[in-house]
């Protein structure tokens, strides 16, 4: 893990069977949010991970410098994020924020 990162925020997704590699290429690592994300210089990655027992579960980690950092984000490209994320709608069945997470410098 990037030193720099100090803060996470969780979401969970339960995907479409028919749009798995799609969501697969958004949201990975490459992906059109984190071309977005990269944008500011508080975005350290994102990691996209798969449930074993249902291959349609997905969960997204976004590690950012600072909460603050990415809520200056998120106020910035407001209307960037709402367009991806109108765009994005018909992969998931539904998604969930899981919460905002302070990682911890010793674990």
């Amino acid at each position: 893990m990037s030193a720099a990162a100090r803060f996470v925020y969780l979401w969970e997704y339960l995907v479409r069977e028919d749009a798995i590699e799609r969501f697969r290429t958004i949201y990975g690592p490459g992906g059109e949010w984190v071309q977005l994300f990269t944008r500011s210089p508080g975005f350290v990655r994102t990691e996209l991970c798969r449930d074993l027992a249902n291959p349609r579960r997905f969960v997204t980690a976004d590690y950012w410098r600072s909460a603050e950092a990415r809520d200056r984000f998120r106020a910035e490209y407001a209307r960037e994020f709402a367009a991806l994320d109108r765009a994005c709608e018909s992969l998931t069945e539904s998604e969930r924020f899981l919460g905002d997470f302070h990682l911890e410098e010793n674990a």
